[in-house]
């Protein structure tokens, strides 16, 4: 049996041992309960079913929506159960493997179950309108349900991926999480809705935010066909020279994991990304062609020619309307720290922060890939060059706080991609995680 899969099968028993412990605290229900588990568990199955893809390996549906809503009005081993139904029948319909199937179906009942234990504990009790609502007790059944299944699925994805499991878990979690909450008015109205005018009424809820959620998804869509339109430009400019290849999308997932590390907000760290990714991108202009291809050193004439390419790169992505705010990082990103760098000879904090970590990034990626005349180095000779040149070509800084960092490693992981797409799910307005 692999590692994963006895992290499914543990994540199954954790499942199971929850809602018993639901069931042994009130095992005869009302029949509303039992009304309240149908009706919800049926939306909660249609918003499954309408989930989108977000990435290569990811989805993302409303159904917590109504699953939180059907929990503080039915807080009971039923609901769970429901949980349990709406996602077992979402993949098979879906025709998911067996593992992914019972994964998702476990995690889901657990966080569900968890979260209506922990909203027991805080004094909730079933709601029959909404003003019984305690604004404490549906805030913890909200963060508890979210943080229960970040952490199962972010432990699903450490151990398939082999990342470190903090990183997966911030990177999934911690820039959606203020987003997850503005649903938290949604679940409300929800109840408010049922309470007022039944089941129906629940229904004819569920239309609309389906609605603006199908808007939400041809936005999503398009911005990542833009992306991708960005890297299928990048790789056919890199192609053109055999050692660079994959350099810019490399540089783009270490600039991203440096710009986490340093504690940047989930927007910068994107925006930062796509920079990383377009820093180059100048240097499709022929006049670059012959020198890339060129085998030998370079004249003098021809690196005056190189460092002209921040420059064409920024003029290319000054096409681009959506890129505006990402021109200063393109531009600079051979600036130095000490002033010593192009094309601007800018220093300290005038260089953009995007660019000082890029420059750390595009350093970092040269260094640790194979070239003609020398073998990639390794961590250790990394990190003395780096520091070897902290204050000159490196901002302090950031070179402390990087290197003090446990992420730091990850920029020597094979295949490391601070953009890897994952096989999970994203349910909510960024939503609730299952695999995919």
């Amino acid at each position: 049996m692999s590692k994963i899969e006895r992290y499914v099968f543990a994540i199954a028993a954790a499942a199971v041992t929850a809602a018993a412990v639901l069931y042994s605290r009130s095992p005869s229900v009302t029949s509303e309960f039992v009304r309240v588990a149908i009706v919800f568990g049926s939306i909660s199955l249609l918003a499954r079913t309408l989930s989108h893809r977000i990435a290569k390996h990811t989805s993302g549906s409303l159904a917590f929506i109504p699953m939180l809503a059907g929990a503080a009005m039915a807080p009971s081993w039923t609901i769970v159960v429901s949980a349990a139904l709406s996602a077992v029948v979402e993949q098979i319909i879906a025709r998911k493997e067996w593992r992914k199937t019972l994964f998702n179906t476990a995690q889901y009942a657990l966080s569900v179950a968890v979260a209506v234990l922990a909203y027991h504990a805080a004094g909730g009790r079933a709601l029959h309108s909404i003003g019984e609502a305690t604004a404490a007790s549906l805030i913890i059944l909200f963060l508890v349900f979210f943080l229960t299944n970040s952490l199962c699925v972010s432990g699903a994805i450490s151990i398939s991926t082999g990342e470190h499991f903090v990183e997966v878990w911030k990177r999934g979690t911690l820039g959606e999480l203020p987003y997850d909450f503005l649903a938290l008015p949604v679940v409300l109205f929800f109840i408010w809705i049922f309470t007022a005018f039944g089941a129906l009424g629940a229904f004819f809820l569920a239309v609309p935010i389906l609605g603006i959620r199908q808007l939400y998804i041809v936005n999503s869509r398009l911005e990542q066909t833009n992306r991708e339109l960005l890297e299928l430009m990048v790789a056919a400019i890199e192609a053109r020279d055999t050692y660079t290849s994959g350099h810019s999308r490399r540089v783009a997932a270490s600039a991203k994991i440096i710009a986490r590390a340093i504690g940047l907000r989930y927007r910068d760290v994107q925006r930062i990304g796509i920079a990383a990714l377009l820093h180059d991108v100048g240097k499709i202009h022929d006049v670059f062609g012959p020198i890339l291809s060129k085998p030998g050193r370079l004249t003098p004439e021809e690196n005056a020619i190189m460092k002209t390419h921040p420059i064409k790169s920024e003029e290319l992505a000054r096409t681009v309307t959506e890129l505006s705010d990402v021109l200063p990082m393109i531009r600079h990103h051979h600036e130095n720290w000490d002033g010593s760098g192009y094309p601007d000879q800018l220093a300290n904090n005038a260089i953009p922060l995007g660019s000082r970590i890029i420059m750390f990034a595009d350093t970092i990626d040269a260094m640790t890939t194979d070239r003609p005349y020398r073998a990639a180095l390794g961590e250790a000779a990394v990190r003395s060059e780096l520091q070897r040149f902290r204050g000159t070509q490196f901002d302090p800084l950031i070179y402390d706080r990087l290197l003090a960092s446990p992420d730091f490693s990850l920029l020597f992981r094979s295949g490391e991609s601070g953009a890897r797409t994952h096989p999970g799910v994203r349910e909510g307005i960024v939503g609730a995680t299952t695999l995919a």
